[in-house]
């Protein structure tokens, strides 16, 4: 399986232009911490030519940083995330983290394969959520620099074993994130498998275009003319309604 997802910058401002024209990107890698279990974590900024910044990390492959210019130039942070490790330890809403085996909820825990039926982890009762209870965003996955005539960028690798939160099949996942010089945060998925197994891999990153305070002065548009409505436990109904004016 393959899939991209493509997030475009706000506009770069003069002064950002001006002192980084000459830089073609960098990535620079530091210390993260440790999990409860001594694994080391590290952290990946990404920097483009025209002073755009994205830090990664390699616990959940997760996006904690993405500095972007406003209009005139000054860098904010637009994404929801911690300074530290030991806060996304402690439970967090899924913050910025590569999201999986499975987005979203499967009712009951429960589907059924090429005639086989497994039983996954149930942790979104009564349905399972996002991977599981140890889903690969809790996971410390490996991390490359790549080369990218793009811009500077990571390649973070998991391989997640067979029987993991119930999934059939030893799944390899490769995630790689690439700060483009026209910027652009691109983040690609690659999974290979030896069995046949669902996959729906995906970012989970919260958004403030402000880089602070509310988004409720925000406004998104989706070009949708239909949508599919939920029951009460999040997990679609099989309807296919019609967008009200």
């Amino acid at each position: 399986m393959a899939a991209g997802l493509l997030l475009a910058g706000a506009a770069t401002g003069p002064s950002a232009i001006a002192a980084k024209k000459k830089n073609k990107g960098s990535v620079k890698k530091e210390a993260f911490g440790k999990t409860k279990d001594g694994k080391t974590v590290e952290a990946y900024t990404l920097a483009n030519k025209n002073g755009l910044k994205a830090r990664i990390i390699t616990y959940g492959a997760m996006l904690t940083e993405m500095h972007v210019p406003d209009k005139n130039g000054v860098l904010g942070d637009v994404v929801l995330g911690h300074d530290n490790l030991e806060s996304y330890l402690d439970g967090h809403p899924y913050f910025g983290v590569t999201t999986g085996r499975v987005a979203n909820r499967i009712a009951k825990g429960r589907f059924t394969l090429d005639g086989k039926e497994y039983t996954l982890a149930i942790n979104d009762d009564p349905n399972h959520l996002h991977g599981g209870t140890e889903g690969i965003d809790k996971k410390v996955w490996s991390a490359r620099v790549s080369r990218s005539k793009a811009g500077p960028a990571v390649a973070f690798s998991y391989t997640s074993p067979d029987g993991e939160e119930g999934y059939p099949g030893n799944l390899k996942m490769k995630v790689t994130y690439t700060l483009t010089n026209d910027d652009e945060l691109r983040i690609d998925y690659l999974a290979t498998t030896d069995k046949a197994t669902p996959v729906n891999l995906t970012n989970h990153a919260y958004w403030n275009l402000a880089g602070k305070g509310t988004i409720l002065d925000h406004v998104l548009h989706i070009n949708a003319d239909h949508y599919t409505p939920v029951d009460a436990t999040g997990i679609p109904t099989g309807e296919i309604l019609k967008v009200d004016d």
